[in-house]
């Protein structure tokens, strides 16, 4: 396809084959929670052993954001999603066979946590920010709704398939699932515009003024620095980049660790059964992939900074409401006013490292910062329950989330946008 066509960018193409891969990516990384009680009553492990190894895969998968990073820039993003997927076909075919807890762990837990990792957020980040100019910060909320939409769709999918044909089987299935994948992205899926003789979809004519307005939508691609010196040597020297991994460190922890590990034994602890808590879970990911395509739209036209000042402030008030609220009317209206901004913050997050740090650079910035994210998310996980246990209940927990939370908003808008002389190409 050249340009001045009718056919669509191929931009979109990529979109799509990107969006079906981070679905597939999701799915398989909440399998492990599904596989607790099947294990439990199959093999006789104890809830402990299963659980430090599904803890072992959460901490992959946040180290599989920088590994990415550091592929996508000597790979490309199609070598680093046809690598991920065959990693998650090799775990979840061969975790359909284990027989002890270590082979779990080296299963579900070492390889699933590394696959699922590189078919990520760095992966879609290094995507949104290659292939578009226009639309980037729709794009991104469109990547975050594809990992909300996968883990509404597989979740309830795997409850029913390990009980109607055993966790054995079920794993097989995700195998054969991911492998159908592989296809589309061995036929589809390209590195650059550039592979396709194409610009980045909304990306002006070099030789004509760009007559857009200055918005988010409207920045340039970033200049690719030719210095020798490692983009993230550079980017540890900033203060931009321990804001943003700092900030997103307040996002991990204060979403999928403090909510998604807590949110039901807190509901439990407050007379709610596990199944109401669970719609309620739900609940919060049908808004989640509302809120987070919305922010996409918003990040297009707006400082991402606010908007990210914006999110972690409502978050904060939305986790001070928590310990007041009982039953399912509260713990509901709790699930619809956090699913909003649970992983709306990615879109803003993403779009400020790749104008900060270079459009090329921003899959190795971005997976470090995504790392800040799960050791956050692992953090309060843990200390949450070390709260629970010694206090009695979540309060504390989820007041000082609440506090984390409104000071990310207060750090987002101390977060430089331009890049600094140091990033830049030197004058010809």
């Amino acid at each position: 396809m050249r340009p001045g066509t009718a056919r669509p960018h191929y931009a979109w193409v990529i979109l799509a084959v990107t969006c079906v891969a981070l679905v597939v990516a999701a799915g398989v990384r909440s399998a492990p929670g599904v596989l607790i009680v099947p294990l439990e009553e199959d093999q006789g492990w104890g809830r402990s052993g299963i659980s430090l190894a599904i803890s072992v895969g959460l901490v992959l998968f946040g180290l599989g954001g920088p590994i990415g990073g550091w592929l996508t820039a000597r790979a490309g993003p199609r070598s680093l999603m046809i690598g991920g997927l065959a990693l998650i076909v090799l775990s979840t075919a061969t975790g359909a066979v284990v027989q002890s807890l270590w082979q779990f762990g080296a299963t579900w837990g070492v390889l699933s946590g590394l696959g699922t990792g590189l078919v990520g957020a760095v992966l879609g980040a290094t995507v949104a920010n290659r292939w578009f100019v226009r639309r980037r910060g729709l794009v991104l909320g469109a990547f975050g709704a594809a990992t909300s939409a996968g883990q509404l769709i597989f979740v309830p999918l795997l409850v029913w398939l390990f009980g109607a044909i055993g966790w054995r089987g079920g794993s097989l299935v995700l195998a054969a699932i991911a492998a159908a994948l592989l296809v589309p992205a061995f036929l589809f899926m390209r590195d650059d515009p550039e592979d396709v003789g194409l610009r980045p979809f909304g990306a002006p004519d070099p030789d004509q003024p760009d007559p857009r307005p200055a918005t988010m939508d409207a920045l340039p691609p970033a200049i690719d620095d030719p210095d020798d010196e490692p983009v993230m040597r550079r980017a540890r020297r900033s203060p931009e980049f321990w804001l943003l991994a700092g900030t997103f460190f307040i996002c991990g922890a204060t979403s999928n660790g403090l909510i998604g590990i807590h949110f039901i034994p807190h509901s439990v602890d407050h007379g709610v059964t596990e199944g109401t808590a669970a719609t309620a879970l739900a609940l919060m990911g049908v808004f989640n992939f509302a809120g987070t395509l919305g922010s996409g739209w918003l990040t297009d036209r707006y400082d991402p900074r606010r908007l990210l000042a914006t999110y972690y402030t409502f978050r904060g008030l939305s986790l001070f409401l928590l310990p007041t609220l009982d039953g399912f009317p509260g713990l509901g209206i709790f699930a619809v006013l956090f699913g909003l901004d649970y992983i709306a913050t990615v879109p803003p997050t993403a779009a400020l490292a790749a104008d900060r740090f270079g459009r090329k650079h921003v899959g190795i910035v971005y997976g470090w910062i995504f790392f800040a994210h799960q050791m956050g998310a692992a953090a309060a996980a843990w200390l949450g329950g070390v709260s629970r246990d010694a206090l009695g209940d979540y309060t504390v927990a989820f007041l000082t989330g609440g506090v984390l939370a409104v000071l990310g908003g207060m750090l987002s808008l101390r977060i430089g946008r331009e890049r600094r002389p140091t990033l830049r190409m030197a004058p010809a």
